[in-house]
């Protein structure tokens, strides 16, 4: 594995991270920075594909002056713009897309961006954070197993990255199923609650991030130049429909969310009206047991009963006898 420093730092150094020519064979010789950017199509079949980090110096530069990028497009692919966009300018495809953030200490609605531009011969992608995408492709590339071609490799980066969504979406939905089967009686309430309301947000988040990203593939797969071929236009137009499914996949993810927390929160208003029924019943069965008792406590003169030794267990009997009453009362009117 690759020294994190030297691979993933963008802070220092030269802007490229990795860079390689395609063979047309599925595998591809290392090039440096320097001979990255002299670089000129050569042999049929090659493609340059370049990794950098867009926050370094002299990469704005590079992409006007060499590749002559339009500088409103060399802008965007240099900035901290990262909404999801794709759109053809002359023989060039320019876009930004999303991959979920697995980084150390990331959260799944964290997403990092990827700009992109090819020209069928250039392919360049440029990124600020790590992004463990297009180092997937280039494992492929460096065993000879990998993309032939630019417009392989454009797909190949854009499933990949796709495909990493399903993996936030599966937590997701194991993390409602063990909610789902946990005894709620026994646990904390108000946690369960607090853990559903962030698969809430993260659903949103993910959600948010995701629908414009499925606009930009549709633009790759219907603008692209003639380079990009029909089977990468099919397998681009498959990874779409994958995107919808992870898209539904998210609203039923929030809908089984919605549900379960607002399960909770009834359970939790019975619970507490149950309390509150109890409290009730207890008020009204003391409440002409404590006028009784009150009337016969107050310390004036003429209470019956002073001078009388069987006065005590006459009110015992004539207090009992309303609790029966009202015990009958409360069971003929349902009250329990």
């Amino acid at each position: 594995m690759l020294d994190r420093k030297t691979t993933d730092d963008c802070d220092s150094g030269p802007p490229m991270l990795f860079g390689r020519v395609l063979d047309g064979h599925g595998g591809g010789r290392t090039v440096s920075w320097d001979e990255a950017r002299e670089w000129r199509p050569g042999k049929p079949g090659e493609v340059l594909w370049v990794h950098l980090c867009r926050n370094r110096p002299g990469v704005q530069e590079w992409l006007e002056h060499e590749l002559k990028v339009p500088e409103p497009t060399a802008e965007l692919l240099v900035s901290d713009d990262t909404r999801p966009r794709a759109f053809r300018e002359g023989n060039a495809i320019v876009a930004t897309l999303r991959g979920i953030n697995f980084n150390p200490g990331a959260e799944p609605e964290d997403m990092v961006s990827m700009q992109l531009w090819c020209d069928g011969r250039r392919l360049v992608t440029l990124r600020r954070n790590p992004l463990q995408t297009p180092r997937e492709i280039l494992a492929t590339i460096d065993a000879g197993d990998g993309p032939t071609d630019a417009g392989a490799t454009i797909t190949q980066l854009i499933e990949a990255m796709v495909a990493r969504m399903n993996r936030s979406i599966v937590d997701m939905n194991d993390h409602i199923d063990q909610l789902e089967e946990l005894d709620v009686e026994k646990e904390d309430t108000d946690m369960l609650l607090d853990r559903i309301s962030i698969i809430r947000r993260n659903c949103l988040a993910l959600k948010r991030h995701m629908s414009p990203q499925h606009e930009a593939l549709e633009k790759i797969s219907r603008d692209a130049p003639d380079w990009f071929e029909d089977h990468d236009r099919r397998e681009t137009a498959e990874t779409i429909e994958r995107l919808r499914r992870y898209l539904d996949d998210l609203d039923i993810s929030k809908e089984s969310a919605v549900v379960l927390q607002d399960d909770l929160r009834a359970r939790t208003l019975a619970s507490s009206e149950r309390t509150q029924y109890l409290l009730t019943i207890v008020a009204a069965i003391f409440l002409p047991l404590g006028f009784v008792t009150g009337l016969l406590g107050i310390n004036v003169g003429g209470i019956p009963g002073v001078n009388d030794s069987h006065a005590f267990w006459i009110v015992v009997a004539m207090c009992s006898a309303i609790l029966f009453v009202q015990l009958l009362l409360f069971k003929k009117w349902d009250w329990f």
